[in-house]
């Protein structure tokens, strides 16, 4: 098995195949990528070809249930070493993975859509190390964007204007007396606090900006932002409440922005009151 995985790393694609892949939704690129190198590797190959890309393609089509969790969970380049992290979420997806797994999500989809499941009946969390969204938290069920709030020490400011440079929002501005926020323009991606040398810019506050409820389809939205930035532990408390409230609400199966929609933000998060 290891050798297999040492294999499937090691495993070259042509131009022909690389372009077909690119033509997979992105929701499921990742996992079709790993079963065509796998398809590579039981034939003895090392270089993936567009025969082994139509091989997987026809079998996804054809057992795409078997393919299908019930879930997913999505991570950003975070984790290899991007330098815009502003939360470390090393094993956060892990230990989403397995509250989702527990809850058998494929079992509750399966009982609620009455037919096959496909990619698209998934529960999908997204997590992205800094506001950035390289995993596109806005468009899935329940996303998660790392922040570093800045805030104002009592160190004095040698006024380089690191902080306004860095800044992309324009939300840091120099006074006589040191660096001035706009909480309203500042998306908290610590860069500014990063480029302080003093040490007069520090987090204030850090954790995951939370979405819930975006899709996209026919009727796509973009994720609903729950105010404040949450701990891991809070991050985990409210997932585990959207499953919980997803599996009480939902109908047929249908996206969680959907039962948003039906239901109000405000119930829904009136239950978890209710239940504490």
């Amino acid at each position: 098995m290891a050798n297999e995985k040492k294999k499937n790393r090691e495993m070259k694609w042509n131009s022909e195949a690389a372009e077909a892949v690119k033509r997979v939704p992105f929701f499921v690129r990742k996992r079709v990528k790993t079963r065509v190198e796998e398809e590579a590797a039981r034939r003895g190959d090392n270089l993936v070809t567009l025969e082994h890309v139509e091989t997987c393609r026809k079998r996804f089509l054809n057992r795409m249930e078997d393919e299908v969790k019930g879930y997913q969970v999505e991570t950003c380049f975070g984790p290899g070493g991007c330098p815009n992290r502003a939360v470390i979420s090393d094993g956060l997806a892990e230990r989403i993975e397995r509250i989702l797994a527990r809850r058998d999500m494929k079992g509750f989809l399966r009982e609620k859509v009455g037919g096959p499941l496909k990619f698209h009946h998934e529960f999908r969390v997204s997590i992205s190390d800094c506001p950035n969204g390289c995993s596109r938290p806005q468009i899935v069920d329940v996303g998660l964007m790392g922040a570093r709030q800045p805030g104002v020490s009592e160190e004095s400011c040698s006024r380089c204007g690191n902080c306004v440079e860095v800044c992309k929002e324009s939300a840091v501005f120099l006074d006589d007396d040191g660096p001035v926020i706009s909480q309203e323009r500042c998306l908290s991606c610590g860069a500014c606090i990063r480029a302080c040398p003093t040490g007069t810019l520090v987090e204030a506050s850090g954790g995951y900006r939370v979405l819930l409820g975006g899709k996209l389809g026919r009727h796509p939205r973009l994720g609903q932002e729950i105010p404040g930035i949450h701990s891991r532990d809070q991050v985990i408390e409210i997932i585990e409440h959207c499953i919980d409230r997803y599996r009480k609400h939902s109908r047929h199966g249908e996206r969680l922005g959907e039962v948003l929609g039906r239901v109000g933000m405000k119930k829904f998060f009136e239950d978890k009151k209710a239940a504490a």
